[in-house]
């Protein structure tokens, strides 16, 4: 089910500057105060993992996309996975909670090229190493 919440042409232009500028690592995704469209909270060109990590609220949610870089098992290289992350913390607002789930997809979809999607209730679900599995999966 769709809220009607549609993300607004910043939201687009950021993503588009993340995915081919490779300047920003990081794009932190909100609702705006009156509820109506989704936007864009925080870009950042720190590449540390860490950092963006904590940009996540532990009361709110969130949705974000994430440059994410690795390398190769045996030194084949390193790669960028573009990550879609859901930050929906335990101890958020049931009906944020509700409203940020019924608009994911008007955002999700908007944002061609993503590799990867974290569904994330906990800092424990969003760490390198789950990010890492998922990256070499693909």
């Amino acid at each position: 089910m769709s809220s009607g919440v549609q993300p607004t042409q910043e939201c687009l232009e950021k993503f588009q500057e993340l995915k081919t500028g490779k300047k920003l690592s990081y794009v932190v995704y909100g609702l705006s105060e009156d509820k109506k469209s989704i936007v864009v909270l925080k870009t950042s060109e720190d590449k540390e993992f860490d950092t963006f990590v904590g940009e996540l609220p532990e009361k709110e949610c969130r949705w974000a996309v994430y440059d994410f870089e690795f390398t190769l098992p045996g030194g084949e290289g390193v790669r960028n996975k573009l990550v879609f992350v859901v930050w929906s913390p335990d101890d958020a607002n049931v009906k944020n909670k509700m409203m940020f789930a019924s608009s994911k997809d008007a955002l999700r979809r908007r944002l061609e090229g993503i590799h990867i999607e974290i569904q994330a209730t906990d800092f424990s679900e969003i760490t390198k190493d789950a990010i890492l599995e998922k990256a070499l999966r693909r």
